[in-house]
């Protein structure tokens, strides 16, 4: 069977995370997914992100643009924009990240490609949206994060405010803007037309914040740092045994006493300072003391067995070696490889979704730059006469697939 966005065309301008990580997602599902990068240079990604294995383009470039092709064009020439035009008539979606302002000024804002194909679904991705006092402001994962609020609440009480390692901002947007994609492919299936979508790494990371914001509006008080705890059950987080940490999650009075059975403390049900989850959240330092007493008189692996046996949530505290070589993520196939011109066999991240009846499919390694820019410009009507005309007027690169791609 087809993939379900088999048929489906995708112009992803965008660039670094945020944008291509969304346009990667509807590749898997199916979509043909047109990468437009500048000449010469690219994707930003592919020379600033560090950790190359043996080509330039770097590994952070190639975990986010898989299932995609590659076209160099350069949008501030008038012939670029042409070809540009070309495409967005044969397209379903469009996909930006520059600040806002700056795809009016290059001539491929909303009204300009709308007017070509009122079907598009256009979704710009930014740092705090087309709209508001702080639109125009520079838009990255960590200013997002500190200015949604957050960072204010990650990290341990008294300490440094900390960056939540993993790019929520960035990834939210862009599971964001995939929301509004799909939802406005649905919709224009009854309406005919194509509409705009906004997104931003502010709006992701305050919408993900629920509850945090549900603690503020609950005391008035803004939420502290509270290391691995969560804010509304206890015990909730990490603890220490024997040989190490482990987590465990408690979250429910049922599974509270579960856990005292398993640990032999009959004497923490009956405690006042723990009676219940409210109490155990008042006093939630004095309960991880007591805890982590008895935790600490046999190892983590001790402790895991026996509270799974029981069916109180816990695990080990792995870190990304022990995670990506479990028989777990053999099993879910979260680790796929791909034979890429220049790397070889290429590692990349499996699908995070699975559907039953129309697996995803690893149809395209990332590719090179413009690697099929001669590929896309004939399916468009474009002769190879009229490639050469293209690049003696610097709409791309002069050797296709060639740039940020030689071997070291």
């Amino acid at each position: 069977m087809e993939l379900p966005l088999s048929g489906i065309r995708v112009l992803d301008l965008s660039q670094v995370m945020a944008g291509p990580f969304c346009t990667m997602l509807l590749g898997d599902m199916g979509a043909d997914v047109i990468k437009v990068e500048p000449p010469g240079t690219g994707d930003q990604t592919r020379a600033s992100m560090g950790y190359r294995l043996k080509g330039n383009d770097s590994n952070g470039f190639l975990q986010l643009n898989r299932n995609k092709r590659s076209i160099e064009l350069d949008l501030k020439n008038d012939a670029g924009r042409g070809v540009l035009y070309e495409l967005v008539k044969t397209s379903d979606v469009l996909v930006e990240n520059s600040r806002p302002g700056v795809a009016q000024r290059l001539g491929f804002d909303y009204r300009t490609v709308a007017a070509l194909n009122p079907r598009l679904v256009y979704a710009s991705i930014s740092g705090f949206g087309q709209t508001g006092p702080w639109s125009q402001r520079p838009g990255f994962d960590m200013i997002a994060q500190a200015m949604s609020g957050v960072m204010s609440t990650a990290g341990h009480k008294g300490g440094v405010p900390v960056r939540n390692s993993i790019s929520i901002a960035d990834l939210g947007a862009g599971l964001m803007a995939l929301y509004g994609i799909q939802s406005a492919l649905i919709g224009r299936a009854a309406s005919g037309r194509g509409q705009y979508v906004d997104a931003s790494l502010f709006d992701a990371a305050l919408s993900l914040s629920i509850w945090e914001i549900a603690e503020y509006w609950s005391t008035g008080e803004s939420p502290q740092p509270m290391g691995s705890a969560n804010r509304m059950s206890a015990p909730y987080q990490v603890v220490h045994a024997q040989d190490g940490y482990f987590v465990i999650g408690a979250a429910n009075q049922k599974l509270w006493l579960l856990l005292c059975d398993v640990m032999g403390r009959a004497d923490l049900v009956d405690d006042p300072r723990f009676v219940d989850n409210i109490s155990r959240l008042a006093n939630r330092e004095a309960l991880i003391s007591e805890l982590e007493n008895t935790f600490e008189t046999d190892r983590v692996s001790h402790w895991v067995e026996k509270l799974l046996d029981v069916g109180v949530p816990c695990g080990p505290l792995y870190d990304y070696r022990q995670a990506l070589d479990s028989d777990h993520v053999r099993a879910r196939n979260m680790v796929m490889s791909t034979r890429h011109p220049v790397e070889g066999d290429l590692k990349l991240i499996g699908y995070p979704v699975k559907l039953s009846d129309t697996p995803q499919q690893l149809r395209r390694a990332p590719p090179l730059l413009g690697e099929h820019t001669e590929e896309i410009l004939a399916s468009l009507g474009f002769s190879k006469s009229d490639v050469q005309t293209l690049r003696e007027q610097g709409v791309f690169g002069a050797a296709e697939g060639a740039a940020g791609n030689v071997h070291k």
